[in-house]
């Protein structure tokens, strides 16, 4: 963070958004930056019953949250395929949008360790590229924005572990297409599926998570096939006759 920043906590709802907001709360009480928050939760067609989770939650822990309506969920549900996809670019671009017309110049997300590792394995298993989540990165749309991610290096057991020791109950996903494949007996989760994968491939190997966390910082450009840099692709062809 820096002087005069105006930073907008983007809040799910969820246990990671949720403690979050706080973590963000505490330091700016006592940080000797000074930085504007505003505690961003965007409503994407919540049942009753979950936002008042939410507003429970909020007025609870005593964070002043900021709430707006989209339709999210009505536009991804009429959809076959993508909708996880589409569901994600949706929120973060009305996300984006809210913040600007607060004065925003950064949002911050809650994505934690675990999620950096699974994002890394999902990229790699269904998108068939080599690619992760980034700390911190610019936004290509909204020009002056900056996305943050304070969580980083946090594990999602730590997360676990607050919300149980405060005896905390939060939403999940509550989308509604999730919900539906929980009835018909399917996950529909790409991610779930993951997190399974790493906890069985855990029990033989208890530094998965961190030898796959470290692989995105030590990636050895001499060692692949192609790369991609700046929508520019290269190849290991390009220089090989001069080696």
């Amino acid at each position: 963070m820096k002087n005069g920043d105006k930073i907008a906590i983007c809040i799910s709802g969820g246990k990671d958004s949720t403690l979050l907001a706080k973590c963000m709360q505490e330091l700016n009480k006592y940080s000797h930056t000074t930085f504007e928050l505003v505690f961003l939760v965007m409503d994407p067609g919540y049942d009753s019953k979950n936002r008042l989770v939410v507003e429970r939650n909020a007025d609870m822990l005593k964070i002043p949250i900021t709430i707006f309506e989209t339709d999210i969920f009505d536009v991804v549900e009429k959809m076959s395929d993508g909708a996880c996809y589409l569901c994600a670019r949706m929120r973060r671009g009305h996300l984006y949008k809210k913040a600007r017309e607060l004065g925003c110049n950064k949002i911050a997300l809650a994505h934690h360790y675990d999620d950096v590792v699974e994002t890394t394995l999902l990229s790699m298993f269904y998108g068939g590229e080599v690619k992760t989540m980034l700390p911190k990165l610019h936004s290509q749309n909204f020009e002056g924005m900056e996305l943050i991610r304070p969580l980083y290096l946090t594990r999602e057991s730590a997360v676990v572990a607050w919300q149980n020791y405060h005896k905390l109950e939060f939403i999940r996903c509550a989308c509604r297409l999730i919900e539906k494949d929980k009835i018909d007996g399917a996950t529909g989760s790409k991610r779930l599926e993951i997190k399974h994968l790493l906890r069985d491939l855990r029990k033989r190997n208890p530094l998965i998570e961190k030898n796959i966390f470290r692989s995105t910082e030590n990636v050895n450009i001499d060692a692949v096939v192609g790369y991609k840099q700046n929508n520019v692709r290269r190849s290991f062809l390009d220089n090989y006759e001069s080696k």
